[in-house]
């Protein structure tokens, strides 16, 4: 076969095997239609899919057609340039999810990198991505934990579990198992925390990923239920604020600052910023208490001018006495 026409059979294959993954049933008139070739050509390429492992079931039918199963091995993996990029960049950042697959992840690229042609190759090689790993190895969830508790959430099954306390201590044996229902596992900021619904407290409850101990056998099915708001991300934002339901600092106060507000902005995070002059700023921040708030804000340097509530008053009261004791005063 002439180098050209090879080319062109290897695109369409990778075009055939991009639709056939895209839907459950396609009729060969159909296929045929979206190639531009005829459907003796969309036969043959069948026949060459095949040949490489991809288990492509004929359908019956007025219609005919083609369906992709899973198959029993894995067949040579074909990907369009698009999809070969994104599989290396998602590989190179790999080690950022701390789901201990770093050494997986970085064996996988180099297996990527070596086959991809030398025009997507300098694509993947100018992006410049530093994958840091921002926790301690002790807080790398255990790759066999995340896939049977995503295995439980799927299956809508509880889970019974020991869990490691932040000190470090171990109740492993030492307590009955915790129990509860799992709905979502999600990753932030490089770790992974379950999502789950307590059936003794009848509450909500989030568990680091890293910190579980999974016992054997799962519990009794459940029926799964919406999270509050029906949104996890934010009910898992407001967790992490100290807040139950709304995505809000539970402690909101309003002060001014003897900075610009370009200055002040630039370390604000999710706080409102208001320029009042050019050495003058409102800022509206929050935090998940008073004195943690109070505290934020002298990170700043500067002279601070409190609006409100009386409650921040307060907190800078007490943290003065606390800084004058530490200083020796």
């Amino acid at each position: 076969m002439p180098i050209a026409s090879s080319k062109v059979t290897s695109r369409r294959l990778l075009s055939l095997l991009s639709l056939l993954q895209v839907r459950r049933d396609w009729p060969g008139m159909l296929l045929a239609q979206r190639l531009a070739v005829s459907e003796r050509t969309v036969r043959r390429d069948i026949d060459r899919l095949r040949e490489l492992g991809y288990p492509v079931h004929a359908v019956k039918g007025p219609e005919g057609g083609y369906r992709l199963e899973a198959g029993s091995e894995l067949p040579p993996l074909l990907f369009d340039d698009e999809q070969a990029v994104a599989l290396a960049v998602a590989l190179r950042i790999a080690v950022g999810t701390g789901a201990g697959i770093e050494e997986a992840a970085a064996r996988a690229l180099a297996t990527v990198r070596q086959v991809l042609p030398s025009r997507l190759r300098q694509r993947v090689d100018a992006l410049e991505v530093t994958a840091v790993e921002s926790r301690g190895t002790d807080s790398q969830a255990d790759t066999a934990v995340l896939l049977a508790l995503s295995a439980a959430v799927r299956s809508a099954e509880e889970v019974r579990f020991d869990y490691r306390s932040a000190g470090g201590s171990d109740d492993l044996g030492s307590r009955p198992a915790r129990r509860v229902q799992p709905h979502h596992l999600v990753a932030r900021g490089g770790r992974w925390y379950l999502i789950g619904w307590d059936p003794g407290q009848q509450d909500w409850r989030i568990y680091r990923a890293d910190r579980m101990a999974l016992r054997v056998p799962n519990g009794p099915r459940f029926t799964p239920r919406p999270v509050p708001n029906d949104d996890v991300a934010e009910f898992l934002s407001a967790r992490f604020k100290g807040s139950e339901r709304v995505n809000t600092w539970p402690c909101r106060g309003e002060v001014v600052l003897d900075l610009p507000a370009a200055q002040v902005a630039a370390f604000a995070g999710d706080a409102v910023v208001e320029e009042l002059g050019p050495t003058r700023t409102r800022l509206l921040t929050g935090s998940w208490s008073w004195a943690a708030l109070a505290a934020t804000l002298a990170r700043f340097d500067t002279e601070i001018e409190v609006i409100g509530p009386e409650a921040l008053r307060d907190a800078f009261a007490a943290l003065s006495r606390r800084a004058a004791r530490a200083a020796g005063a």
